[in-house]
């Protein structure tokens, strides 16, 4: 075990801590060592101009060179975290793009509505000042893991008007945890919770803001030290990069990823689940940086490791991948690649029945109806979406893309059966 320097708690890093200036708490460390800048650019693979910008912005360099940067100087884990703002009442500044400008928050609230967000613009004004700054715990005597587990539930039910209310609180209180016990667990529950925070955030079209929840999802699970919420954080954030146009970055990070899951030695059915679903991930990112041969042969591989996984896995584990989530993940793989045929073949024995949850199910529907569309036949997709609609309203209501596709329905095929209902069910207003 490292012996931990006593620089790192001396009067001058106290100071700095308080004031939660990691970039200087790495200068110091660099220095102490006798490094240049140059040195340590070469230790993290960077230059030493890049070096140099993490030492003077700090929190508002990029995130994965700081953690490396932090563990290379030998930056202790508690000292990281507590520089990482896990205090009440402490803002939690860990990778903002930017300067931050104060914004009034009704014009905020006005441009998010102007913006076409079905989300309700209150609650997400509420997730970006719970970003900002962490809330005061809110003394809930329902423990964190119940409360976790239920708002995946809410996910999983896509209520996501619901997760979004509830969110602010859930890492406040994750938070707080963390910051009263600094155990591997309260940082694991830490991380998931900011990673729920990122898939919601997604699927409602918020990628800035998720991009922000996910690199915080990473930094504490590093904290944790455990694997499988490292692997979860990895794929949470390149589905963001995959989002903002970034397909070669998110697939290098889900690969790095899918190489530690598979170090675990697969020998329990948690870590094959979660080799099987980061392979599906990985597939579907190259599918869309449109590598065909690596994207069909990792969605084969991801079929033959869920082969022997349960059909219906236990509430709460992290990847709940299964046989028929493989040939859903290979529907949109196809979709992505721009075969629509042999995504709708893929899909061809798919059943609602098949999934546990109605966020899966409404999803398969999507998935089709994207397929569908791709092919050029409005009836059969607006079918599919009408069936989600049946299943959760909010798969087609809150994700953007499928709203999208509705307007495009409405405004090449207006007489197509059904669009009407499908486009009040979008919250839309047609003409």
């Amino acid at each position: 075990m490292r012996t931990i320097d006593p620089m790192w708690h001396s009067p001058k890093a106290r100071a700095l801590l308080a004031r939660h200036e990691l970039g200087a708490l790495i200068r110091i460390g660099r220095e102490e060592r006798g490094w240049r800048q140059a040195d340590l650019g070469v230790r993290i693979g960077c230059s030493a101009s890049t070096v140099s910008r993490l030492e003077q912005r700090g929190h508002h360099a990029d995130l994965r060179l700081l953690r490396r940067a932090a563990s290379e100087v030998g930056l202790p884990t508690d000292v990281l975290a507590e520089c990482l703002g896990l205090a009440r009442s402490t803002a939690t500044r860990v990778a903002p793009v930017g300067p931050r400008v104060e914004e009034d928050p009704m014009r905020r609230r006005t441009l998010l509505a102007a913006a076409g967000l079905a989300a309700p613009a209150q609650l997400l004004a509420g997730m970006d000042t719970a970003l900002a700054a962490t809330p005061d715990p809110t003394g809930s005597s329902v423990p964190l893991d119940v409360r976790l587990a239920a708002a995946r539930s809410a996910f999983d039910a896509a209520r996501n008007d619901h997760l979004l209310k509830v969110l602010p609180g859930l890492l406040a209180d994750a938070h707080d945890s963390a910051r009263r016990t600094r155990t591997d667990a309260a940082y694991g529950a830490l991380s998931s919770t900011y990673s729920l925070a990122s898939q919601v955030l997604t699927k409602v079209g918020r990628y800035e803001q998720s991009r922000l929840t996910a690199d915080r999802a990473s930094v504490y699970a590093d904290l944790s030290g455990s694997s499988l919420v490292v692997a979860a954080a990895a794929r949470e954030l390149s589905i963001v990069l995959r989002h903002q146009n970034q397909p070669a970055a998110a697939e290098r990070l889900i690969l790095s990823a899918v190489t530690q899951v598979e170090a675990t030695g697969l020998t329990t059915e948690t870590e094959a689940s979660a080799y099987a679903q980061m392979l599906c991930t990985t597939s579907y990112t190259a599918a869309v940086a449109g590598d065909r041969q690596q994207a069909v042969t990792l969605i084969r591989e991801a079929s033959r490791a869920a082969r022997d996984l349960a059909t219906g896995p236990p509430a709460g584990r992290l990847f709940s991948v299964t046989p028929a989530s493989v040939d859903l993940y290979a529907v949109s793989v196809h979709w992505a690649l721009g075969d629509a045929g042999a995504a709708l073949e893929a899909g061809r024995g798919l059943r609602a029945a098949q999934f546990r949850t109605a966020e899966r199910r409404a999803r398969m529907h999507t998935d089709l109806a994207r397929a569908w569309w791709q092919w050029g036949k409005p009836e059969q997709t607006t079918t599919e979406l009408l069936s989600a609609v049946r299943v959760s309203p909010g798969e087609v209501r809150d994700r953007p893309a499928i709203r999208r596709m509705v307007t495009e329905i409405h405004s090449r095929h207006p007489r197509t059966t059904g669009i009407k209902d499908l486009v009040k069910a979008a919250g839309l207003h047609s003409a």
